[in-house]
């Protein structure tokens, strides 16, 4: 992984934020991009330093990967920078939580645009380089929603579903151009979306923010949440040549949580 270049989308907080830092601790240079100009700053500056001792290079902009023409700007301004794309990782922010008839049509747009056809916009831009750059791997990030349904979480159960989806019909045109392509999916990883989520779902089921948890505790067979550092090396190894056979995955990362088959 030394030397090779990743892009990690929505990588100001969160998921994104540890693997773009555990990327950079292998050796990768690292280009990063958020919504927020100010905090994706600040997340290059600790993915910087994480990667210090192995001569890495991070850049970030300022990008909503909602937008056609800012992902096609963000892809040319990696090729500018780097020259190169060996990883993509595709990562954005999950829509608002609720039931079915709580949503409004605008909510499934925005919801369509920002976590699938993101994704659709992001292979679509990056491959070209990715294929002069001899190949490489993609990730996506979505959920154990692509196995079980979530409750409260109608928006992100269905583009979830649909980014595992293009990622098993991407195989075999990707593996053409020597690039692989999976899903990971987490289940209670313990960051501000889920910390969120948990909330929500105590105001809606009238119990308090620990029960919540306890309860989520008592389904988890490892009897805890997962930390985002956890999540990254799943990821890291996911994109390394020890993977170099494996694609069209989707792995779970969520201390046994899903039981399903």
């Amino acid at each position: 992984m030394q030397g090779k270049v990743a892009l990690v989308t929505a990588a100001s907080q969160g998921l994104g934020r540890a693997i773009a830092g555990r990327l950079a601790e292998e050796g990768m240079h690292v280009a990063l991009c958020s919504r927020s100009a100010e905090r994706v700053r600040e997340a290059a500056e600790e993915v910087a330093r994480r990667g210090a001792d192995r001569d890495v290079r991070v850049e970030a902009w300022e990008a909503d990967v909602a937008v056609p023409e800012q992902v096609l700007a963000l892809s040319r301004q990696v090729e500018q920078a780097f020259g190169r794309l060996d990883v993509l990782v595709c990562n954005a922010g999950g829509p608002p939580p609720g039931d079915f008839f709580d949503v409004e049509e605008a909510d499934w747009e925005k919801a369509f645009q920002q976590n699938l056809m993101s994704v659709v916009r992001l292979v679509r831009a990056c491959t070209p380089l990715m294929e002069r750059s001899g190949g490489g791997t993609i990730v996506t990030i979505t959920s154990t929603s692509i196995k079980v349904p979530l409750p409260r979480l109608i928006l992100s159960n269905v583009m979830r579903a649909g980014v595992y989806a293009l990622v098993k019909s991407l195989v075999p045109e990707l593996a053409a151009r020597n690039i692989r392509i999976h899903t990971v999916a987490p289940g209670r990883i313990d960051t501000g979306r889920v910390r969120s989520l948990d909330q929500d779902l105590a105001r809606h089921t009238g119990r308090s923010v620990e029960e919540v948890r306890e309860s989520f505790y008592r389904q988890i067979p490892l009897g805890r949440y997962g930390d985002p550092e956890e999540f990254a090396q799943v990821v890291a190894f996911l994109v390394s040549d020890a993977a170099r056979y494996l694609t069209g995955q989707a792995v779970f990362v969520d201390g046994g949580m899903m039981r399903a088959l």
